[in-house]
């Protein structure tokens, strides 16, 4: 069964990185987390005593920066000009460095047409959010991953605790709420459901489920 390229979006928080991830293993075809892409010019704009706030700077760091990705038994790594940052990328200060980043139009521009690049070449699970809209506009599957905030920021909440950070839940819940605004009201591609995306509610569902889920929704139009 020849499996083509699946578009997923989603709000921060929602799992989408590592259910994609398991869906993809599961399907036999890549995984492309786009949003680690952001994040890895949000790092970079950081270390290089860059605002994120300035768009001309973030515009031109996006153009003189080689941001590649590669695959390993262990899931997508990602790379800036061959530094492997994916072990960076996960703080919340990236995290509100890859939405403030996101937000202009010579950066979705430059990051579009690299990850339609990508997906040309062979079947992917690609996620983030604007695939469904600019990245894979034609994907015979597009599924759109969201739970309520509470859910989303409980989830990023007890995996930060997992690896010793002692962040507030408030603190996580602020920024999952923050992000959320500055991603749907953006003025460039503003995140939200397209109209052919099948919306796919987590917030009462465990990571098995929602891999299930993922996998029904795959086949059910595979096989309309």
């Amino acid at each position: 069964m020849m499996i083509l390229n699946i578009a997923m979006d989603g709000p921060v928080g929602a799992g989408k990185s590592s259910i994609a991830g398991e869906a993809a293993r599961r399907l036999g075809v890549l995984h492309l987390d786009t949003g680690a892409m952001y994040r890895a010019l949000g790092l970079t704009a950081i270390e290089r005593g860059i605002s994120p706030e300035d768009e001309a700077a973030v515009t031109q760091l996006m153009r003189a920066v080689d941001i590649s990705v590669a695959h390993s038994e262990f899931g997508q790594r990602t790379l800036v000009d061959g530094r492997d940052v994916t072990g960076l990328i996960r703080t919340p200060e990236v995290s509100m460095a890859a939405s403030a980043v996101g937000r202009y139009a010579g950066v979705r521009r430059e990051m579009v047409a690299l990850q339609q690049r990508l997906a040309s070449t062979t079947p992917m699970l690609v996620d983030g959010r604007d695939i469904c809209l600019r990245v894979l506009p034609d994907a015979p599957v597009k599924i759109y991953l969201t739970a309520s905030p509470e859910a989303r920021a409980r989830r990023r909440w007890l995996e930060m605790t997992g690896k010793g950070d002692e962040t507030p839940f408030e603190a996580v819940l602020a920024d999952v709420i923050a992000r959320d605004e500055q991603d749907m009201n953006r003025d460039v591609d503003p995140l939200r459901p397209t109209e052919d995306a099948v919306i796919l509610d987590t917030t009462e569902l465990d990571f098995e489920q929602s891999v299930e889920a993922v996998l029904r929704i795959v086949k059910e139009k595979y096989h309309e």
